[in-house]
């Protein structure tokens, strides 16, 4: 099932980050693509909040790989990748990403290229463009 949300300008993040929620259901692996500056980690950032990250700071693991938050509301942990600076699928490997992927965590993956093959089956794939008024549109593609 494929699913657009509109997002209008950073006022409208949170209630586009509380469907993509609402799509989400036992699914725990998310990917995001878009051109650079499309909005991929702001959009984590508002899911993040809505899932209840409140006293960790969240903000783009680029040079970390990996940031590791914990929900205020639920104590469960949500893991935000940015794989933008790997080269190879070997050095996602000795990151030990597949243990990230089956712990059952929360998983986000911004840059997820390089580790398709490793994705399961029912990660949700969103892609973020960028209209000419600034809007964006976040769309995702919830396995059935």
């Amino acid at each position: 099932m494929v699913t657009e949300i509109k997002i209008a300008d950073t006022a409208a993040l949170p209630e586009a980050a509380r469907q993509l929620i609402g799509l989400m259901g036992d699914r725990t692996v998310l990917t995001f693509e878009g051109e650079m500056g499309a909005g991929k980690t702001t959009f984590i950032n508002a899911l993040c909040r809505e899932l209840g990250v409140e006293s960790d700071l969240t903000g783009s693991p680029s040079f970390a790989i990996a940031n590791e938050y914990r929900s205020d509301t639920t104590a469960e942990l949500i893991y935000h990748f940015d794989l933008y600076r790997l080269e190879s699928l070997e050095e996602a490997l000795d990151l030990g990403f597949e243990d990230y992927l089956d712990c059952g965590a929360l998983c986000l993956i911004e840059w997820p290229g390089l580790v398709d093959d490793l994705l399961p089956d029912d990660t949700i794939r969103c892609r973020i463009t960028v209209a000419d008024d600034g809007s964006r549109t976040l769309t995702a593609d919830v396995p059935e």
